[in-house]
Parts: structure tokens; sequence; C-alpha cells
């Protein structure tokens, strides 16, 4: 019985590691799909991404949360630290975005960044 309760807590926590997908497979779909803004909003969860747009604001100070906009709407944008920092985003900066839909139940719609780089 103890075997079987074990064999099922395992499973249960390796399960969301198995269904996620690899950072690099997420980029090689995100180059499949570049999108704007608008169709982004209209994706399914966990499609991979890529948009271009134009930092607007970071949510706060050390905030790793920026808002981005093209010419068909704004999106949040969840940046890791080591990408926003190294960068030294702020708003103004032209970036294209390469990363995942995150679908939410009480909040908009957001992207979990992968990788980010500022264009010209």
């Amino acid at each position: 019985m103890k075997k079987y309760i074990l064999a099922t807590l395992v499973l249960a926590a390796a399960s969301p590691a198995l269904w996620a997908k690899s950072d690099q497979a997420i980029l090689e779909e995100a180059k499949q799909n570049v999108v704007s803004i608008a169709q982004a909003h209209k994706m399914k969860d966990e499609t991979g991404v890529t948009l271009r747009g134009q930092i607007v604001k970071q949510r706060a100070a050390q905030s790793d949360e920026f808002e981005l906009r093209d010419k068909t709407g704004s999106i949040m944008i969840d940046v890791d630290d080591d990408h926003w920092k190294r960068l030294k985003l702020k708003a103004g900066d032209r970036v294209e975005v390469w990363g995942e839909v995150d679908t939410h139940r009480n909040k908009p719609t957001d992207i979990e960044v992968i990788q980010i780089e500022r264009v010209k």
C-alpha cells in the first residue's frame, strides 16, 4: 500500500514538469508565430509567440513586468531579472520578444518572456 501511495505522489509531482514545454521548444514555436499583440490575446495558453513593440512602462520599480504596445494594443510581459537588468529596459525601448502566452482566469493574458532583444 505504501508503494502505491509513494508512486502516486511521485507521479503527481512529476506531471507538471512532463507537460511543460522546454524553453527551446517554445522558442522554435515562437519563431513560427510572429503575431500582433491583438492576435496574442486570442491565442491558446502556452503557445509560443514572437512580438515586436515598444515598452510603455515598467509596472513598478524593480518589477519584472512591463507593458508592451504595438499598433494593435498592449499586453503585459514578464521578463526575468537577468534579461531586463542586462538590457536596462525602460519606457520607449523598441523590443522583439520571444515567449509563451499565459492565460489566466482572474487577470488578463500576458507573455512569459524566454528571450528579448532591443531593436532599432
